[in-house]
């Protein structure tokens, strides 16, 4: 029994990775490069977000706001893309194309990044960066 009851078990302890491992940030990698995929194969944003959706609320809580981050960059990318390629009938959506393709990569490179210093990515609720 602790001599304190306020005091943690852990207090003052070593914990090693096998007591408290990491948890597995392969996934939402994988979703994120499948997002960059669909540049040059075009469906693979549809994978990325099915898987974003099967994993969301099954790790830490920063974890699960990449998913989130990831399926809002989906759902703003898709309906940012519909309008744009309607726009490209009066010609202004061509460079709003381009700007909808640099805005994923900075959303996917943002992720990545988040992932590796392990702590969600910033403005999750955000439209754009």
């Amino acid at each position: 029994m602790l001599d304190n009851e306020s005091d943690s078990p852990l207090e003052g302890k070593v914990v090693s990775e096998e007591q408290h491992p990491q948890p597995d940030t392969t996934m939402a990698m994988v979703i994120y490069a499948l997002y960059l995929a669909s540049f040059i194969l075009g469906f693979t944003s549809i994978i990325g977000v099915v898987i974003a959706y099967v994993y969301k609320g099954k790790g830490p809580v920063w974890l699960d706001e990449h998913y989130r981050y990831q399926i809002r960059t989906f759902w703003i990318g898709l309906v940012y893309g519909v309008i744009f390629s309607l726009l490209t009938l009066i010609l202004i959506g061509f460079p709003l194309l381009l700007a909808l393709a640099v805005w994923l990569i900075i959303r996917c490179v943002k992720g990545f990044k988040g992932l590796q210093e392990k702590r969600a990515p910033s403005n999750v609720d955000s439209w754009l960066f």
